[in-house]
């Protein structure tokens, strides 16, 4: 079918499914999920048994049939390491010692599934951002054996300080933290502690504190973790000051790191620690439904969310739930939305539509890690996956953002889509936090399967241009990542939410009909994958 007799189709299609997606049915499922008796949704808690049965319930209550053979559920294996460092990271040198306070100075764990893990004077390295990318003429580690050693590096990548390297302003994979914990780990070091920094990691010390107060969840691996650093974490800005003056070193080798010619530092410094770990290995759960499709059946395009939140831990303004109301209960609601609309088409789509409610997002994104490893439908048959994950709670806007624009033809979907509104797509405010590599739709794309992920747009109608932006960073500077993100009927404002689910529904109702794929764009890293 030709694209514009498909996109005519498309507004044509069954406006009771449209309407499916509506404010009310919305708040109520966002309302449910986000509750104190959902208890922050965690992994392997009460709140996983609540969330994921719901999901069940819902899907199966709308005639949608169980995504794993006879069952509803996915099983991940997981492993769940509550880690406590034994005191303070204490650094020494011929020049005396820093002692650094756990959490206020610094947070540590480690992937290894061991009852206890420990460094013993390990010496120091400073590796700028500890990146090797040679496609970028780029390797921190070049000439440095670490082995033994703890690197200390910098959050995000050498665009964010100079414009002309790597990509910009926008972050690549290179300046991820999980990145940088993978890398250290395939040099051998012993530790690796990244440099916190407000701007270049996009979020303030305080989301580093609360995600490492708590128990840390991976997946269960062969090797129990082995393979990887004894000891992962970070240091506040005023630590590595601290660290670099016991050193001897100014603090500005910060900033000569982010030059082109920047080479490692020995920082003739040794820390020593200790970590007890409490160790429980058990089994979390995605929840998958689908829609057969009426005549290729085989094919699918995905619809992703995370059920998860970071449960009961550190108690904030005599709040210990992290209720994850709009971080993800909106995306979660959203997909359950979108899965009541495509049941109330009168015609069928061509290709099974998958609904994927997944687990361990906030841990990693470990949910849909897994299920992209052991897909029901195979990689080179899925279309696409459109994923939710914290959507708009300020009303319409006239534009909306697609996060990583320039990557693959669903740009050109989504730009459809928001015309029919009256709106426009545009970039995200700051590709500098990296936010294309932060949810579910990246492991897609690891395996070359183009992902669409939306976010608010800017510019909230009928207010001062920006006001959606100032939106989303109050939410991110007040509320995310803490016992703050909570369903608020009297402030939410639900139809922009509503808005925006309705275009993806639009973009994945038009993937479901056709018979080609939609393709990674010339320069996007995914583009080999999908070959």
């Amino acid at each position: 079918m030709a694209a514009s007799l498909l996109w005519q189709g498309v507004q044509a299609q069954d406006s009771s499914a449209i309407r499916a997606i509506n404010a009310n049915s919305f708040a109520r499922h966002i309302q449910v999920l986000a509750s104190d008796a959902f208890e922050g949704r965690k992994p392997f808690t009460r709140g996983e048994d609540s969330a994921i049965h719901y999901l069940a319930a819902q899907f199966k209550a709308l005639g949608l049939k169980p995504g794993n053979g006879n069952s509803y559920f996915q099983e991940v294996p997981m492993v769940s390491i509550g880690s406590k460092p034994a005191g303070n990271l204490v650094v020494k040198g011929a020049n005396g010692e820093v002692s650094l306070q756990y959490l206020d100075d610094y947070v540590a764990g480690t992937r290894r599934v061991q009852e206890q893990v420990s460094i013993s004077n390990s010496e120091l390295v400073f590796a700028g951002y500890g990146i090797v990318a040679p496609e970028y003429g780029h390797n921190d580690y070049a000439g440095l054996d670490v082995k033994g050693k703890t690197v200390i590096v910098m959050i995000n990548d050498p665009g964010f300080a100079d414009n002309t390297l790597f990509k910009g302003r926008t972050m690549t994979y290179y300046g991820r933290w999980t990145y940088k914990f993978e890398e250290a780990s395939r040099q051998g070091a012993a530790g690796v502690i990244i440099i916190h920094e407000t701007a270049a990691a996009s979020y303030p010390w305080k989301v580093v504190r609360s995600g490492w107060s708590n128990s840390k969840l991976h997946l269960q691996t062969a090797d129990n973790n082995m393979s990887r650093t004894a000891l992962e974490g970070w240091i506040t800005q005023d630590a590595a000051r601290k660290i670099f003056q016991l050193a001897g070193i100014s603090p500005d080798i910060m900033e000569k790191a982010k030059q082109k010619d920047f080479k490692p530092v020995d920082l003739h410094l040794q820390t020593s620690l200790v970590i007890n770990n409490t160790i429980k290995k058990s089994t979390s759960h995605n929840v998958l439904a689908i829609l057969p499709g009426s005549k290729r059946p085989d094919e699918c395009v995905v619809f992703s969310a995370h059920w998860d939140h970071f449960g009961i831990g550190e108690t904030v303004k005599g709040d210990s739930i992290y209720n994850g109301a709009v971080d993800n209960a909106t995306g979660t609601a959203g997909l359950l939305e979108l899965a009541t609309a495509f049941t109330r088409l009168k015609q069928k789509p061509a290709r099974s539509v998958l609904f994927l409610s997944v687990t361990g997002e906030e841990q990693g994104l470990l949910g849909s890690e897994y299920y992209a490893s052991h897909p029901v439908f195979k990689s080179e048959k899925t279309v696409a996956d459109i994923n939710l994950d914290v959507l708009n709670t300020f009303g319409r806007t006239k534009d909306v953002t697609v996060i990583g624009m320039g990557q693959s033809e669903l740009d050109e979907y989504a730009q459809r889509a928001a015309a029919k509104q009256g709106r426009v797509t545009v970039p995200e405010a700051n590709p500098e936090g990296g936010w294309f590599f932060r949810s579910d739709h990246f492991n897609f794309a690891k395996k070359g399967i183009p992902g669409l992920y939306l976010g608010p747009g800017n510019d909230i109608l009928g207010k001062a241009p920006g006001s959606g932006k100032e939106k989303t960073a109050e939410y991110n500077r007040l509320r995310y990542h803490s016992p703050a993100d909570e369903f608020n009927p009297d402030t939410w404002v639900m139809d922009g939410m509503v808005e925006d689910v309705r275009l993806m529904f639009d973009v994945g109702y038009a993937l479901s009909n056709e018979s080609t794929f939609p393709q990674w764009k010339q320069g996007s890293e995914f583009k080999a994958y999908r070959k």
